[in-house]
């Protein structure tokens, strides 16, 4: 498929719906960032509207620790520099809004912040247990920077037992240094999943970005490695341009190509689950599909909320 013009597969629904308005008039009001307006998430009309929500309460991605990060990378639209102070009140406002909007599975991710001495990772773990400590049968999924393969910095995020954490390598070992910011590194980010296997019970995840110019037998060894560090999700996505001084993208992927990556991670290597398609992102229905995996696995979604509580 040229990289010309987007396929028909690719239209993407309108912001719109009363859960919309009602989500976005409770951020606005604790003076918080959603991933989904920062960096142009396509599926914003979708898990936004009234036909995007669960039937259970809904998933909703909180970007902490400011909008403007410390790392520049070729495929993402969040700002660069002019980072501020941390809000304190922000672990608490998050918090608030979890359990104002009424959700059962919640994301947090954020900007990088090497500028920080523990890079946001204390930050990361309060607002963590503000959620639990306001809404304790509430799954928590963090996706993290990787703070550099620090172990300490990971301990505090693990320490505050989220129910998943995800770092994303984002694309296939040759084209890291093209796609990503000179800090990041794939092996860096394999480690961190890795130790957060070795040290804990927590489920692990990942996100690979398609349409970058990678090869098939690229994308296979980049799952091999993965599931050799025992990561438990994946999800691909198609990578689209978000502004013109963004990387272009070099190929517009078939659905069903995804769907053959789909049964190959699952089918074939292991993986709990693997959420692929064009319009997915790495929190793209996060909490259905985790529920639906854990039910696979034959535990009582009770116990999986149990677990949250720390009984």
């Amino acid at each position: 498929m040229s990289r010309s013009r987007k396929p028909e597969w690719l239209r993407t629904q309108a912001p719109s719906g009363q859960e919309y308005v009602e989500i976005k008039q409770t951020l606005k009001e604790h003076d918080l960032h959603t991933v989904c307006e920062e960096a142009n998430c396509p599926n914003l009309g979708e898990c936004w509207s009234e036909d995007g929500t669960t039937e259970d309460g809904g998933t909703a991605t909180f970007m902490i620790m400011g909008d403007n990060c410390s790392r520049s990378c070729g495929f993402c639209d969040v700002q660069t520099g002019d980072l501020e102070p941390l809000d304190p009140k922000e672990p608490e406002k998050v918090g608030s809004a979890v359990a104002e909007i009424g959700l059962d599975y919640v994301v947090l991710t954020s900007v990088d912040r090497d500028d920080l001495d523990d890079q946001g990772a204390g930050h990361f773990a309060d607002t963590i247990r503000a959620i639990k400590r306001r809404e304790p049968d509430t799954l928590v999924e963090v996706l993290i920077p990787d703070f550099q393969g620090e172990k300490r910095l990971l301990d505090k995020i693990i320490d505050a037992n989220p129910d998943v954490i995800a770092h994303n390598v984002e694309t296939v070992e040759r084209l890291q240094e093209w796609v990503r910011d000179p800090r990041a590194g794939y092996w860096q980010s394999i480690n961190v999943l890795e130790y957060v296997d070795q040290v804990s019970d927590i489920h692990t995840k990942t996100s690979i970005m398609l349409g970058l110019g990678e090869y098939d037998h690229e994308v296979y060894q980049a799952l091999t490695d993965l599931r050799e560090a025992n990561v438990d999700i994946v999800t691909f996505g198609q990578y689209l341009r978000p502004s013109a001084p963004n990387l272009p993208v070099e190929e517009y992927v078939h659905p069903h190509v995804f769907e053959t990556w789909r049964q190959v991670a699952e089918e074939e290597l292991g993986f709990l689950y693997c959420a692929s398609g064009p319009m997915v992102r790495s929190s793209y229905k996060a909490g259905e599909l985790f529920v639906e995996a854990l039910l696979r696995e034959g535990r009582d979604i009770e116990d999986a909320r149990a677990t949250a509580r720390g009984d």
